[in-house]
């Protein structure tokens, strides 16, 4: 079967390629980090498979596969991710995806779920499952990850993007992508209200100048 990975993160690409390269029936044909990408790749190489990131930098990975479907209408479409919500999982539900496999899942739970979407079998992460069956969580804080909330924090003591970067040994793109995911979670405007946010729930103190 013939596989096209749709991932904006050069690491997880090259790992995806090493576990699917040792099965003899599995061959990755191409690689997108954009929606535009992933679209020029689904029409051109007519994959049996497509893994998408459900956030790339800036994208939604269902509106890729939205489009998708349209390009190459036998691909069937597996979202890989490494964190996910209700809302995520309830939207990608309604748009029937073929699969929904969290990024800490180990090899072959991935790969069974390739098998399971070629042969029109859906195939849900157990993590997920789990998330669907608890109690949602009252508390909006519990929807971020520990690295969320570190930028969170660091948010209320008005540090940057390039400060917090530094602070937590990552790229500013990776901070980038945590704010934003931190915005879509607690339902905030901008970085001012995650600042003020944080500080109404004791994660730091108000101070909103960057230089």
């Amino acid at each position: 079967m013939r596989l096209v990975l749709v991932d904006d993160h050069p690491l997880v690409l090259h790992g995806l390629q090493a576990i699917l390269q040792l099965q003899g029936d599995m061959e990755v044909v191409d690689t997108a980090a954009s929606g535009e990408e992933a679209c020029r790749s689904l029409e051109l190489h007519q994959p049996d498979i497509a893994l998408v990131d459900l956030h790339l930098n800036g994208e939604y990975g269902l509106d890729i596969i939205k489009r998708g479907r349209y390009l190459a209408p036998h691909c069937r479409f597996i979202i890989l991710t490494s964190f996910s919500n209700r809302c995520d999982v309830k939207q990608a539900l309604t748009e029937k995806v073929d699969g929904y496999v969290l990024k800490e899942a180990l090899p072959d739970e991935l790969v069974t779920a390739i098998r399971m979407a070629v042969k029109g079998r859906t195939y849900i992460d157990p993590g997920i499952m789990q998330l669907l069956v608890e109690p949602q969580n009252s508390d909006p804080l519990e929807q971020l990850t520990p690295r969320e909330l570190e930028v969170l924090a660091a948010l209320s003591h008005g540090m940057c993007n390039r400060d917090i970067a530094a602070d937590l040994y990552v790229t500013e793109y990776t901070v980038k992508k945590h704010v934003s995911q931190i915005l879509e979670k607690l339902n905030l405007a901008d970085r001012t209200q995650a600042a003020l946010y944080a500080y109404s729930r004791g994660l730091g103190k108000p101070n909103f100048l960057c230089s």
